[in-house]
């Protein structure tokens, strides 16, 4: 049995301001100082020493949440592009407001994200290529780590696309998962059945 220990990234100050990050890599994009709190205070709950591999996101603030995380374990870090953020095309660094202001048919309005439809209008990445790549990413590490625990550092989007494999869904039908949120996943390697144990459990309980 394969175990994914998979985190989303730590707050940035794109996040605080309501902007589509996407795939942009810009300082506005790295963690703000609430964000490597967040990381600080996971990695002090966050046992990695089980685990035989840490794979990132190869955008800054997926790495520096690993690195936070990973000052103690020393996990070989592998950079991985299948687990970038969904690209929102021309969307990318807007503000999410603005773009439900103009676009409200391509928004659910009781979440404030975007829908499958958004994709054509911004040239931006589908909700099925983001769930294709997350399967690639899990069936070579199925095969590759077939009886290991192995951590993942990506995006809120990607997270939900891991999820929404295991259970069959549309992305979106699952909500994003907090900053610095661990969900878990097991996978068959043999029959790459998949089975999600938890979602967006965070160092510091709220409701």
């Amino acid at each position: 049995m394969t175990e994914l220990l998979i985190v989303r990234h730590g707050r940035t100050p794109a996040n605080a301001a309501g902007l589509k990050q996407g795939t942009i890599n810009t300082p506005q994009t790295y963690l703000s100082e609430v964000g490597r709190a967040q990381a600080t205070e996971l990695a002090a709950h966050f046992d990695l020493s089980g685990a035989s591999a840490l794979y990132v996101s190869p955008l800054e603030r997926t790495k520096q949440t690993a690195a936070i995380l990973n000052a103690q374990a020393q996990l070989p870090v592998i950079e991985d592009a299948r687990l970038l953020e969904i690209s929102y095309g021309q969307w990318d660094g807007q503000l999410n407001a603005d773009l439900m202001a103009q676009y409200p048919e391509h928004f659910y309005p009781l979440i404030e994200d975007v829908k499958p439809s958004y994709a054509a209008v911004a040239q931006g990445e589908t909700f099925a290529a983001v769930q294709a790549r997350a399967k690639s990413f899990t069936d070579e590490i199925a095969q590759a780590h077939p009886t290991e625990q192995v951590v993942v550092v990506t995006h809120g989007f990607t997270v939900r696309s891991f999820a929404a494999n295991v259970v069959n869904c549309q992305a979106l039908e699952i909500l994003e998962p907090a900053n610095c949120s661990v969900s878990k996943i097991i996978i068959d390697p043999t029959t790459h059945e998949q089975h999600l144990v938890y979602y967006n459990r965070t160092a510091t309980i709220s409701f």
